[in-house]
């Protein structure tokens, strides 16, 4: 499993637009195989800041997400409007929060 995490940024004036956007977005991606979590929470909306987090099954899925139409439209619409830290982490040891 991969998990993409980070935050992300937009203009304090741009947030109502981008989530929705990416509301969007988030619907028919959460449908794309391979797809386990897809979603974002503003975290601070006077800074137009965001946390992400995503989970995809394996690097096939997050890859065919990436090269989708609507992903790459949706890149191109907020490039150079959006700007943050996002990462890509392998988990090979995923178990409940309480296990050991």
């Amino acid at each position: 499993m991969l998990i993409v995490t980070g935050i992300m940024n937009v203009a304090p004036s741009d947030l109502e637009a981008f989530l929705a956007d990416l509301h969007s977005l988030a619907l028919a991606t959460r449908q794309r195989p391979g797809n386990i979590a897809y979603d974002a929470a503003v975290e601070d909306a006077p800074a137009g800041r965001l946390l992400i987090a995503e989970r995809w099954a394996d690097q096939a899925a997050l890859t065919a997400h990436l090269k989708a139409d609507d992903t790459k439209a949706f890149g191109q619409r907020w490039q150079g409007r959006m700007w943050g830290d996002i990462r890509k982490y392998d988990a090979s040891n995923e178990r409940a929060l309480t296990d050991n």
